[in-house]
């Protein structure tokens, strides 16, 4: 029999949740390839069920789960930035301007996060996906209205959604994507788009909460500020391959179905969320 008195308790643990997080990568994979979103819709709330049941602190684990999540979409997205690209479809001349406002915006969004306490901030998430899911749910979307702002105007734009996409902890997309369409983006040029700009906010944000987390008292080891790295590991390792398995059986499967049962599981994580 494995005598566990050999190795930390800790180290058990971290190994066990390291499991947990290639499991979870995998869900966030398929669920992003089948609905076309980033992963941290998903990524977010099961890290914050999972960081419950290792128990953490109220305190601590949903800023973890933010700052995770945002870590693990910077592989992600670069994944998907290559495929985008080598299709020609991100408009580059949106993305740079918006960009530079992006990275600001990210990074003021982590500092507003760590003002916020860990039980607001989990509700703060709460009212964010329930919108989304009503937003998926009803398939609401800007009607093209216009073309789009200068350079001035698509930075100011980047910095708000990267303050957004901060607090949150997802790449953007659900963001992105609505603002390019109003602006007379055409979807598969807005969709390629919002994951460039996925980038800059998931590394800006990373590397906040990996600043402004150092030192937090309740943080788990192997935790670098607010990132935790078995999870960012764990997530990567499976998310990208089974986004393409998500992606294939998307074209197999009833697209308003696919919604609005996602709308349905988002619908019951945010109620989960407010309830806690």
């Amino acid at each position: 029999m494995y005598d566990t008195a050999l190795v930390p308790r800790w180290i058990i643990t971290v190994i066990a949740a390291f499991f947990l997080y290639l499991l979870l990568g995998a869900v966030a994979g398929v669920l992003a390839g089948l609905f076309g979103i980033g992963g941290g819709l998903i990524i977010v709330p099961v890290l914050i069920f999972s960081f419950q049941a290792q128990g953490l602190g109220g305190d601590v684990m949903a800023h973890l789960a933010v700052g995770t999540s945002l870590a693990a979409i910077v592989f992600t997205s670069l994944s998907s930035i290559r495929t985008h690209h080598a299709k020609g479809a991100v408009r580059w001349d949106l993305f740079r301007p918006m960009a530079v406002g992006i990275v600001f915006g990210t990074a003021f969004g982590v500092l507003t996060v760590a003002g916020i306490s860990g039980p607001m901030l989990q509700n703060i998430i709460g009212i964010f996906t329930l919108v989304i899911a009503v937003k998926m749910g009803f398939a609401l979307s800007p009607t093209p209205g216009r073309n789009p702002p200068a350079k001035p105007g698509l930075a100011g734009v980047g910095g708000v959604i990267g303050w957004a996409s901060a607090l949150f902890g997802i790449g953007g997309g659900s963001l992105v994507v609505p603002f390019l369409t109003y602006c007379n983006v055409g979807m598969r040029n807005a969709v390629a788009t919002s994951a460039a700009c996925g980038l800059p906010i998931a590394v800006a944000g990373a590397l906040a909460n990996m600043v402004v987390g150092q030192g937090q008292p309740g943080l788990p080891p192997y935790a670098v500020g607010y990132v935790y790295l078995p999870a960012v590991v764990g997530i990567v390792l499976t998310s990208v391959p089974f986004a393409r398995l998500g992606a294939l059986l998307a074209h197999r499967l009833s697209p308003v179905l696919l919604r609005r049962t996602f709308a349905l599981l988002l619908t019951l994580i945010g109620i989960r969320f407010l309830l806690a």
